[in-house]
């Protein structure tokens, strides 16, 4: 059975939280989000554990999908829902051996090599991007817009999570071109009620899915 994601995608990036995760986390859930990831890259592992495995026993439980960025060791520890994993960490099937097989594995890609190489994988789903500049990382990789979601959509039937530089304005255009799911960060941890953002966020989504018939 083909996996579907939620579809709005929330980082809680620790560098950009203005309150705990803990409290932006029951905000966003509470505005309806059921897809967390938790980006924390300067952390001792310690510390990331401690956090993620907070995270974790609170919204796992209650059906939310929470997933931990890069380290596929601290999700299997917190009992995560899955791990996401960027070009630089461990490959698809190495977080698949950490993990087990009824984890979720993420994967980023920012060209077409490195997208049909994660297609090929068990990864879960394939995450594309930058769609558009971002500035939620100190080098990121070129922005490959909307077009380049049309080009690899037809490539795999594994679920698109399209990243980078989103905002509630051009997310239901990053909808139409084929993304199952719209990962954002900064346009809502940066607001001044992250979870009314979020419901903003929903609500375009929606109307995007409904009008592409999905």
């Amino acid at each position: 059975m083909r996996l579907v994601l939620p579809p709005l995608y929330v980082i809680l990036d620790a560098a950009l939280l203005t309150i705990s995760e803990t409290a932006c986390a029951r905000q966003l859930v509470d505005a309806g989000v059921r897809l967390l990831q938790y980006r924390n890259k300067t952390a001792s592992s310690r510390e990331l554990l401690k956090r993620s495995k907070r995270l974790s026993a609170e919204w796992v439980s209650r059906g939310v999908t929470f997933i931990v960025n890069d380290r596929a060791d601290v999700a299997a520890l917190a009992d995560a829902s899955g791990v996401h994993v960027g070009q630089e960490d461990l490959g698809a099937e190495e977080a698949r051996v950490v993990v087990g097989p009824d984890k979720l594995v993420g994967v980023s890609t920012h060209n077409r090599t490195q997208f049909e190489q994660a297609a090929a994988t068990s990864a879960d789903y394939i995450a594309v991007g930058p769609i558009f500049a971002t500035s939620t990382k100190a080098n990121p990789d070129p922005a490959v817009g909307t077009e380049f979601i049309r080009e690899v959509r037809p490539l795999t039937d594994k679920p698109i999570v399209a990243i980078g530089g989103i905002t509630l304005k051009r997310a239901a255009e990053v909808v139409r071109a084929g993304a199952d799911s719209v990962a954002v960060i900064s346009d809502i941890l940066r607001a001044a009620y992250p979870g009314e953002r979020a419901r903003e966020f929903l609500k375009i989504l929606q109307e995007a899915n409904h009008a592409a018939g999905a």
